[in-house]
């Protein structure tokens, strides 16, 4: 499903594909996400929309770092998984840790279903479980399954993990109890029925075992999702419905044909024949030529194309059902809009409105500028059009250059962008430097009392008075926490309104370096207005103004990117950790397995950039490294004050 030239150049994904396959007279839409940290915002929109996940796992590496930001996503989105423990075949696969890995790092209860016939180059196939036997893969790419009796040899092993998977089903599944109790033999349909029922509340996980690239387990796994992972009708889905009054409530979206069309578009991709919505149907039936509207726009747009997605070779259709994610041509929206269609039974266009998705704050900046002074309006416009396709990847002006800065989640993402910008338009650019996407908070309350007065005496002027607190909060995900205190309506109410936005504009840039200000609560506590010069801009300015000089007097520091890095390299390669710390890395821990060593740190974003180069140095190219982000922390005091003289420098 990797079909673009970058991504066959770098032999990673780097955008979601969506293709349809058919297994067991079920229709299965399958999103293949990216692996990259650099491009989490394609994992997020596509967890927006699925209903079940396969969570792959190599059973050499286990647990990675951007498996714990995966698996902190499926759970914002409660999408139940499966895992599958990839690689069987590799040297160094040790499946026992990995499910223990999944146990421990991730705290859920991973379940094998299955158990490995051998490993590395002994790996043959599968015992299952449930129905107690014993699965391998015939033909040149493994299509063809052959079941037989469990060898001898690990028939006991067998029946004891059989029991053991029974005792744990049965403890999260009441039916599964009763049966288990009485000391009869529970049935593999039995099993399997309450298997789906603890994956689908989310207690369990079941856990598979096979090797994709030799088309061992391919099979099993299908069928795990069909008897594992909900259906559409399993899923609950709500929306906000907002009346013609302006009054909003939460309504549940039904997978029926015969209600009115409610449809999420969770990414856009623009190619050379227009722009490709991938829409997920939620509720009715989307015809081709059916008129919906945008409820953000609340423009109409009519359904000219529909597609059956493949990556390279999308199919024309006619009408796709609720449960189902196609592709949409044309339309003016954008990723994260709701399109709804007419409400046979009333003649009406609904406005509902399907909850988005988080996008990622950018932490990488760089410059980009063209080669040849004739491409500015082209570059413009193709970045333009990738800011379309991915709401995490941000353009701007540097202000000390008055340069093109482009940001987003990482390097390697911006590095692709430049590449896209060669293959897809011909654009011969320059890179700068990355820059990290620094954030500033306060340590300290501060008391602000402020008065914004512009009379002239000669009409209406300028008048608004705030008194308040200004105070950390420590959450360092969320910009602002405004608080409404005011008791005695100093400050009327519909000024309230403007006042946040007056804070929220004073946070954008900080004291120090103009950094974003993140972890600040505001406090209103009263004001002051006048009958005539009191209005929105006032109280807007006054708030800004009273918030920008209590920034700079709550002892602000600077925060910077953190990242969770885990380094693999053989045993015989000392100082790993010591090359970590000399980055301001902090060491969370080392494992050893077999002849290799995994070491976990914690390493500010800005001493990582070329750390490839010193680690292929270290180990002779024979070690590997993995980043995710995991969130801010300050900035030690001796590193601030370099930060801050070379920003404002």
């Amino acid at each position: 499903m990797d079909s673009t030239k970058a991504e066959k150049a770098h032999g990673i994904t780097i955008k979601s594909a969506a293709t349809r396959v058919s297994w067991r007279d079920h229709a299965i839409t399958i999103i293949d996400t990216l692996g990259h940290a650099d491009f989490t915002i394609e994992v997020e929109r596509s967890l927006r929309v699925l209903d079940g996940a396969v969570f792959v796992f190599s059973a050499v590496e286990g647990v990675q770092a951007q498996s714990i930001a995966v698996d902190r996503q499926m759970r914002r989105h409660g999408v139940p998984r499966i895992a599958f423990i990839n690689k069987m075949d590799r040297v160094g696969a040790r499946p026992d840790a990995v499910v223990r890995d999944i146990r421990e790092q991730l705290g859920v209860l991973a379940v094998p279903v299955q158990i490995p016939i051998g490993v590395e180059a002994e790996f043959t196939g599968v015992v299952d479980l449930l129905e107690l036997r014993a699965i391998h893969f015939g033909g040149e790419h493994g299509e063809q399954v052959v079941h037989s009796n469990v060898p001898e040899a690990l028939l006991a092993l067998a029946q004891a993990a059989r029991e053991r998977l029974v005792d744990v089903v049965s403890r999260h599944d009441d039916a599964l109890l009763e049966v288990a109790l009485s000391g009869a033999w529970v049935s593999a349909s039995l099993l399997r029925a309450a298997i789906r029922r603890a994956s689908i509340a989310h207690r369990i996980v079941p856990v598979l075992f096979g090797s994709a690239l030799s088309n061992r387990g391919v099979q099993p796994l299908l069928d795990a999702v069909v008897d594992y992972l909900p259906d559409p009708s399993q899923v609950r889905n709500l929306a906000t419905a907002v009346g013609h009054d302006g009054t909003a409530e939460e309504v549940e979206l039904h997978p029926r044909g015969d209600l009115a069309v409610c449809a999420f578009v969770f990414k856009l991709d623009e190619g050379r024949f227009g722009q490709l919505g991938y829409v997920r149907v939620y509720q009715g039936t989307l015809v081709r030529g059916a008129t919906l509207r945008c409820s953000r726009t609340g423009q109409r747009l009519r359904v000219g194309r529909l597609l059956r997605l493949h990556p390279d070779d999308p199919t024309p259709i006619e009408s796709a059902v609720a449960g189902e994610i196609v592709g949409l041509f044309g339309g003016a929206c954008e990723s994260g809009d709701t399109l709804c269609g007419v409400d046979e039974r009333t003649g009406t266009l609904p406005s509902l409105w399907v909850a988005g998705f988080e996008i990622p704050e950018p932490v990488v900046s760089r410059t980009i500028e063209p080669k040849r002074d004739a491409d500015l309006d082209p570059l413009a416009k193709a970045l333009a059009r990738f800011a379309r396709e991915d709401p995490s990847l941000r353009v701007g002006r540097d202000v000390h250059s008055g340069q093109t800065l482009i940001s987003g989640a990482g390097v390697l993402q911006l590095e692709i962008y430049a590449e896209r910008l060669a293959d897809e338009h011909e654009l011969e650019v320059c890179l700068g430097a990355p820059q990290v996407a620094y954030r500033e908070t306060v340590t300290a309350p501060v008391a602000f009392d402020h008065l914004h007065r512009k009379q002239s005496g000669g009409g209406s002027g300028q008048y608004a008075g705030v008194r308040g607190w200004l105070r950390p909060t420590g959450d360092l995900d969320t910009a602002l926490r405004f608080c409404d205190r005011i008791r005695s309506g100093t400050i009327p109410r519909a000024f309230l309104h403007a006042c946040e936005q007056g804070a929220r504009e004073a946070l954008q840039a900080g004291p120090l370096i103009g950094a974003p200000v993140v972890g600040v609560e505001v406090e209103l506590a009263e004001g002051k207005t006048h009958p005539v010069d009191s209005s929105d801009l006032a109280f807007h300015l006054a708030t800004r103004d009273a918030v920008r000089d209590a920034l700079r007097a709550a002892v602000p520091t600077l925060l910077e990117p953190i990242m969770r890095v885990e380094v693999d390299v053989p045993a015989v390669f000392g100082g790993i950790g010591g090359s970590l710390m000399r980055r301001r890395g902090s060491i969370l821990g080392t494992e050893t397995t077999g002849e290799r060593i995994t070491v976990v740190a914690l390493v500010p974003l800005s001493e990582m950039f070329d750390y490839a180069t010193d680690l292929a140095s270290l180990t002779g190219g024979r070690g590997a490294h993995s980043m995710a982000m995991h969130g801010y922390a300050e900035v030690p005091a001796q590193a601030a004050v370099a930060i801050i003289e070379r920003q404002r420098s």
